[in-house]
């Protein structure tokens, strides 16, 4: 199984990127990055780390690895339809075909998007996750603004739902691909929010009156009650992944690119098997969130796959991902 994994700066050393995936040459096919000082679904990458970046995307693609450069931010503000914007990202798209072969843009901007497909008709540019498009009727909306679509990831766990869609892609020659380990939370009453003020980060972060309002799901994970709308969230556990891949036939993302142990995520993805806490193959990661306890992803009940699959996701009319909570939750083991 191939998967699309985020180019890390975070990792533990320089060249991380291309030493993986000459490690894992069966499992990487693309790298997605954003470009370092620019706005994207996560905190910039500091500009100092262009030349790294430069350097490996040319190592990556002699490698044989599909390069995807992320255009995702929820919101560019005043610049959104801007003429200069687009023209300044379709200089950037061109600069990095001619040098490093790029083959692929993701972006939420139908602004960006419908440029680029105009620009750049051989390229593929993909819907982000972030844009939610979960409904045949939201593909079909901007089918001819993108090649590509990352389903909203709420529908990973609906079988029926997922061939819809597969079914209206193979007929419309779309490709889909579903993020597989997204820690956040499922339909998350604060992700607008939280998506324009990550766009903005680095703006926000050099004010001094900043409220410093953590993110919603690490405020509720902090709460023992609200602990099981974790096992209520979107992702596939490692040792699940390849039965789902017989009900989907897309691609699947691994969430990399700000986490600081992208080896591991990427190991257990591509073994099919993680001993340890399930929380740490997240993005984001809530182990210190959960302490002292961790989710230990081998105690997980043989039927969790199949009866997360089948259930109707009415949470308020079911116990069995609690029961399974008191399963899985264990005092974090002593060093």
């Amino acid at each position: 199984m191939k998967f699309s994994v985020g180019y890390s700066v975070m990792g533990e050393d320089p060249g991380l990127l291309p030493e993986l995936v000459r490690d894992y040459p069966d499992t990487i096919d693309e790298v997605y990055f954003a470009w370092p000082g620019e706005p994207s679904g996560r905190s910039p990458a500091p500009p100092e780390s262009e030349p790294q970046l430069a350097e490996e995307l040319e190592v990556l693609k002699r490698l044989g690895v599909r390069l995807n450069l992320l255009v995702n931010a929820n919101c560019y503000g005043e610049r959104a339809l801007a003429r200069e914007f687009l023209e300044r990202v379709a200089a950037q798209v061109r600069l990095l075909c001619d040098a490093a072969g790029l083959d692929a843009v993701t972006t939420a901007s139908p602004a960006v998007a419908r440029a680029l497909r105009r620009g750049f008709p051989a390229l593929d540019v993909r819907a982000s996750v972030n844009m939610r498009l979960g409904t045949v009727k939201a593909l079909s909306y901007v089918a001819r603004d993108f090649t590509s679509y990352c389903v909203q990831r709420e529908f990973n766990r609906d079988p029926e739902r997922l061939e819809e869609l597969q079914s209206w892609a193979d007929d419309n020659g779309k490709r889909l691909h579903v993020l597989a380990n997204s820690g956040c939370l499922n339909f998350c009453s604060a992700q607008t929010f939280h998506d324009n003020v990550v766009a903005h980060e680095a703006a926000v972060n050099r004010r001094s009156d900043s409220a410093g309002m953590t993110t919603l799901c690490r405020e509720l994970y902090g709460e023992p009650g609200f602990r099981v709308s974790f096992l209520q969230g979107s992702w596939i556990r490692p040792e699940d992944l390849a039965r789902h891949a017989r009900i989907f036939r897309g691609g699947y993302k691994l969430a990399t690119r700000m986490h600081d142990r992208p080896r591991m995520v990427i190991d257990a993805y591509a073994r099919g098997r993680h001993v340890g806490s399930l929380l740490d193959l997240m993005e984001p990661g809530f182990g210190p969130v959960f302490a002292p306890f961790i989710i230990d992803n081998t105690r997980f009940p043989d039927d969790w796959f199949e009866r997360t699959l089948r259930c109707d996701k009415r949470c308020t009319r079911c116990d069995y991902c609690a029961g399974v909570l008191e399963a899985v939750l264990v005092p974090m083991p002593q060093a």
